[in-house]
């Protein structure tokens, strides 16, 4: 598990915590997606189009994260 964990940040260029900070961003944002998906489910008028711009911005992110 080491091993491939150490590949792993080798294959992206990140130190252990460049690589934790990104994950966590990542998951902020995937909790604040849901958040506002579980809001509009209840709610329909509110956040119309909130979780996929953010789901939208999060595949942005990653597409130029893995690009480089």
């Amino acid at each position: 598990m080491i091993k491939k964990s150490k590949e792993h940040l080798i294959h992206i260029n990140e130190s252990y915590f460049q690589h934790m900070l990104t994950a966590l961003k990542i998951s902020f944002q995937l909790c604040l997606a849901s958040l506002m998906a579980f809001i509009h489910a209840l709610f329909p008028f509110l956040f119309t189009t909130g979780a996929g711009n953010k789901i939208k911005q999060l595949n942005s992110f990653i597409d130029k994260r893995n690009k480089n």
